[in-house]
This record gives C-alpha cells, sequence and structure tokens, in this order.
C-alpha cells in the first residue's frame, strides 16, 4: 500500500495531486482562500439564501426573519439548561431570559449601526452582496428594530409550543 502512494506522487493524473485551493478569485493580493468547501455551489446556494444575502428583500424583512430565528432558538438553553429547569416555572424564566438576551443584542445592533459600519464585500461564497441592504445608519437601525420584534416573537412561539406541548401532541396524535 505504501508503495502506490508513493508511486502516485509522481504521477499528473492522479486526482490527489491536483491543487484544490486558490487564491480567491486568482488573486493573491486580496488574502483570501478559495476551497473546495467555500466555493460550491452547496454552500453558495446556502449562504446567499440566508436573509442577510438574499436580495430583494428590505432590511426590515432581513431583521424579522433574523430576530425570529435567534429567539426562537435562544429561548431553549434558558428554559431547559438554566438553573431553573426542574421548576414550574422554567419556560417562564426561559422566556424572561431570551427577552432579555435579544433586548442586549439589538442594543448591539444599534450600538455597530451608530459606528458607521463598512459597506460588504464581495467574497467567493457571496460574491455579489445586497447593496442596498446596510449601507446607512437608517437601513441598520432599521435591521435593529425588526429584529427585537422578531426575537420577541420568536422567543413567545418557543414558549407557546413548549408551554402547551401536551395539547399539541393531543391534536395530533
Amino acid at each position: 500500500m505504501a508503495q502506490a502512494v508513493d508511486a502516485s506522487k509522481n504521477l499528473p493524473s492522479d486526482p490527489r495531486n491536483r491543487e484544490v485551493v486558490f487564491p480567491a478569485f486568482r488573486n493573491p493580493q486580496l488574502g483570501n482562500l478559495e476551497t473546495p468547501i467555500n466555493a460550491s455551489p452547496l454552500s453558495k446556494w446556502f449562504i446567499n439564501n440566508l436573509p442577510a444575502y438574499r436580495p430583494g428583500i428590505t432590511p426590515s424583512r432581513r431583521g424579522l426573519e433574523v430576530g425570529m430565528a435567534h429567539g426562537y432558538w435562544i429561548f431553549g438553553p434558558f428554559a431547559k439548561l438554566g438553573p431553573l429547569r426542574d421548576t414550574d416555572n422554567a419556560n417562564l424564566a426561559g422566556l424572561l431570559a431570551a427577552i432579555g438576551l435579544i433586548v442586549v443584542l439589538t442594543a448591539g445592533l444599534s450600538l455597530y449601526a451608530n459606528s458607521n459600519p463598512p459597506k460588504a464585500l464581495a467574497s467567493v461564497t457571496v460574491p455579489n452582496p445586497p447593496v442596498d441592504a446596510f449601507n446607512s445608519k437608517e437601513s441598520w437601525n432599521n435591521f435593529a428594530s425588526s429584529f427585537l420584534i422578531g426575537g420577541i416573537g420568536g422567543a413567545v412561539v418557543a414558549y407557546f409550543l413548549t408551554s402547551n406541548l401536551g395539547v399539541i401532541q393531543g391534536l395530533f396524535g
């Protein structure tokens, strides 16, 4: 086996001898790499369909979608792994903690919006970032306020589903 591996080192037709990592856009001055992971069609499709990069939606819609997802998944660790996890009020404590964290994250987004952030740069995975999404303080603040609304809404939905799990299971079997 070792002899076959050693023999393949000299064969240009062996697929293991091909280069797979290149400078981004074939320009080594950019300081980024194009790898089989970040340049694959699946990665590009997935990243470009996230709310931050999807073309044609407003900053408010982006913030609402991102906030709903974050509020929904932030609730779980607080409710199920927090210090009140074995009490009757675990879900309520998780809801309040998730809302508190969403408020802190919104404050961080607002601070970032007022720091004059740079525009999005093109990369291997996102060659055409949305130019109208995050180009001003107003669009960042619209994103942050919608993030707050979506985050609280996502946490409330998770609380509702977790608190009424028995009723929901009774409806569907």
